[in-house]
């Protein structure tokens, strides 16, 4: 079985780091990787620069308030290029704003979440995620 690669686009060191915690106890294989801003996560997408070797995710967990290039501008470069618009992107966002989640939908991501605030609910959103894009849903190859 290949792993899953997962690609964690977060400018918040915290939220970064609790979400790759959250990962790592899946009981499947899953390499996580992660970019801190929208310049860096098109770089690993496209494989260029200092990401030529990347593996091109299975999934990306995208936060939208990036320094460099924003969370939409990441989704709306990815929903054009032919070679990534299939890869599912989770939003993580601090922002539950109804305008903010529904533009997100109309730029095609799949699934929006607001960042629960405390520790334990923040662990079981995740675990939510994993549960249903790593045992539910097939997802694409690449």
């Amino acid at each position: 079985m290949q792993p899953i690669e997962i690609l964690v686009v977060e400018d918040n060191p915290g939220d970064a780091r609790l979400t790759a915690e959250a990962l790592r106890d899946a009981r499947i294989l899953n390499r996580i990787h992660a970019v801190d801003n929208g310049a860096d996560a098109l770089a690993f997408l496209r494989r260029e620069g200092k990401y030529a070797d990347a593996p091109r995710p299975t999934l990306v967990f995208l936060d939208l308030n990036l320094p460099k290039v924003s969370g939409h501008q990441v989704l709306a470069a990815m929903k054009a290029d032919e070679h990534l618009r299939s890869i599912p992107v989770v939003v993580m966002s601090s922002s539950g704003n109804q305008a903010e989640v529904n533009r997100a939908y109309d730029e095609q991501v799949s699934s929006y979440i607001v960042k629960p605030l405390d520790l334990n609910q923040y662990f079981a959103a995740i675990r939510a995620v994993k549960e249903l894009w790593f045992h539910v849903v097939a997802l694409p190859t690449s």
